[in-house]
């Protein structure tokens, strides 16, 4: 057992799978001039300030800065573009236009039980990493393709947890919404758990994360939904109906986040956790205020799992979408531009001052503040602007 713990805990894999979709340190592997008809070239630095140092006989990586720059090599675009595309299926770009569009497109329930899901299982991840404080493999070997977790422990992998929750959350709530059978006509919509797994997973991999940190962030996330399943009902009730609701909406999640486990150095989970509790808040006021007031619910003339999309329904999504994420990103550059001025204006430090921005009292309320208005903006204002244009 020792030795398989170890086997998974080992940079060793991660670097075969890497080698294996052709992905190799410029040190291995030499290129040709740049052009990908005379062969693989160059891509893009592996560390840089910040990167990841490993203590001397570890095999493993720890958080702090390095001044070494590692360049590497792609003999495979179709799998290197791939996982680059998988990456932002964990970052905000995936939560910010996948969420939104479920709530204006195919279910409120389906979008409410995501959030309720993906809020408390992101948190548990991320506080978990700065707890466990498990280091992420060695790199080199390991090619490292994003430098914007090198300040991040791996365990558990949130890519792998954000995975888990969303996809079976999705899964289970539109099967017990809309009865679809297993048809040949639905093996997509059924298969599409594992085809959003396959992928975070393979990401997590190539973004130097262990076997161990995934396998353990899928397991984590899974007993999680064991556990949340049989209340998820339950906390959707009294998400809808209880007076206390708003109130306990915003202030739970900002002690949660004025109480994040504190690090030696700066990382960037505490912001990414502030932006997750931020918007599942923003959402969940925005929920509330819809049923206390029997706010216009969308009909069905939307995305229905099972069932074909023609192609007017396909122009009323599209508008749908097009026009709320412009609403939604207008709401979260107006925000972050207002609060950041005003914290500027409140602590003395210019607004593109990267190291003002990453203090406690600064990065807490500005990322709150501007991601609850991106989830109040998607579940109350741009329903009744779609009503307004004839979109619902």
């Amino acid at each position: 057992m020792a030795r398989l713990l170890g086997t998974l805990r080992s940079s060793q894999p991660v670097a075969r799978f890497q080698r294996s979709c052709g992905l190799f340190p410029a040190a291995e592997e030499r290129g040709g001039s740049g052009d990908p008809a005379e062969g693989p070239r160059e891509r893009g630095a592996c560390n840089g300030a910040g990167a990841l140092r490993c203590p001397a006989g570890s095999g493993r990586a720890a958080p702090g800065p390095q001044d070494c720059t590692q360049k590497y090599i792609v003999k495979n675009y179709f799998y290197y573009y791939l996982f680059k595309f998988s990456a932002a299926l964990g970052e905000e770009i995936f939560y910010i236009t996948f969420l939104p569009f479920t709530y204006w497109n195919i279910d409120h329930s389906v979008s409410r039980r995501m959030i309720i899901v993906w809020s408390i299982v992101m948190y548990i991840g991320q506080v978990s990493k700065d707890i466990l404080k498990w280091p992420r493999p060695l790199s080199p070997p390991v090619v490292k393709l994003e430098m914007r977790t090198n300040a991040e422990y791996g365990m558990p992998s949130t890519h792998a947890m954000a995975a888990t929750a969303i996809s079976f959350s999705f899964f289970i709530a539109t099967m017990n919404q809309y009865k679809v059978g297993l048809g040949p006509t639905n093996a997509v919509f059924y298969h599409h758990p594992n085809t959003w797994f396959a992928l975070w997973a393979s990401q997590s991999l190539l973004n130097v994360i262990s076997l161990q940190d995934v396998i353990g962030g899928a397991l984590i996330s899974a007993v999680l939904l064991v556990l949340l399943y049989p209340v998820w009902d339950t906390i959707d009730h009294l998400l809808l109906t209880s007076p206390f609701c708003p109130l306990l909406s915003i202030v739970v999640p900002l002690v949660l986040c004025y109480n994040y486990p504190k690090l030696d150095y700066y990382s960037p989970t505490r912001g990414d956790t502030t932006t997750i509790l931020g918007a599942a808040a923003g959402a969940t006021v925005g929920f509330w205020l819809n049923n206390q007031y029997a706010a216009s619910a969308y009909p069905s003339r939307g995305v229905q799992p099972g069932f074909p999309l023609t192609t007017s329904t396909a122009v009323f999504v599209l508008a749908r979408f097009l026009t709320g994420i412009s609403v939604v990103l207008l709401a979260r550059w107006a925000m972050k531009s207002l609060v950041l001025g005003m914290l500027g204006y409140r602590y003395r430090f210019p607004m593109r001052d990267l190291a003002a921005r990453r203090r406690l009292e600064v990065e807490v309320p500005y990322k709150f503040v501007t991601y609850s208005c991106v989830g109040f903006t998607a579940t109350v204002i741009v329903p009744r602007l779609h009503e307004l244009l004839g979109l619902m």
